[in-house]
């Protein structure tokens, strides 16, 4: 039997592939890439350990677990709320077994930890009409007034279950979405964009 080496490939290659889409404009309204090198696992509270769970993530990661539909980061790590005594933890350069390893043993007892890494593909969307473009399919009002920095939502948009938050005020977003769906809502949200003239770039790490 011939040796052979199996190696990683994005879900999105063959979807997000860099350049301009839609309208030519000087400035492109938005920006899209998928956010690589990000380590994932869910977190989930064991019975009536939330409080518990808390306390230990302040006291080994100094953050403070949201309980609302927000985002919690102290330095590389994050914890975006997912529900009801779940979240999503996220850190960049680290191996996915490290990181859904290091996570469980720090809250063994409290919580249950399964690594996301490869399940989700993460696609960032950014720039001055990504608001609008995004209107067109996230059934949420994305207004600044609103929807700011750090907050997150679980919804559906084309018909695709999305888990997003954002990042920043200019406005740039991060959406988690499985990764067998993922190549499908790429294709949506480029198609939503086109009238603003879309750049997708090469893949970004952290």
């Amino acid at each position: 039997m011939s040796d052979f080496t199996l190696s990683p490939r994005s879900a999105l290659e063959r979807v997000l592939v860099p350049g301009h889409y839609g309208a030519e404009l000087d400035v492109p309204g938005v920006t899209v890439s998928e956010h690589t090198g990000l380590a994932l696992a869910s977190v989930m509270a064991r019975k009536d350990k939330t409080a518990d769970l808390a306390a230990r993530v302040n006291e080994r990661f100094a953050v403070d677990l949201p309980t609302t539909p927000r985002r919690a980061a102290n330095g590389p790590i994050q914890f975006i709320w997912a529900g009801p005594g779940r979240w999503l933890a996220a850190a960049p350069d680290q191996s996915p077994v490290t990181f859904e390893r290091d996570l469980r043993g720090a809250l063994v007892g409290l919580a249950s930890v399964t690594s996301q890494s490869d399940g989700r593909s993460i696609i960032r969307v950014s720039g001055p009409k990504a608001r609008e473009a995004l209107a067109k399919g996230v059934p949420l009002d994305l207004d600044p007034r609103v929807f700011a920095p750090d907050d997150t939502a679980m919804t559906v948009v084309a018909h695709i279950n999305v888990h997003f938050w954002q990042c920043d005020a200019t406005p740039t977003y991060d959406f988690a979405v499985f990764r067998s769906f993922a190549g499908s809502f790429c294709e949506w949200l480029l198609d939503a964009s086109a009238e603003f003239g879309v750049e997708v770039h090469a893949e970004r790490q952290p």
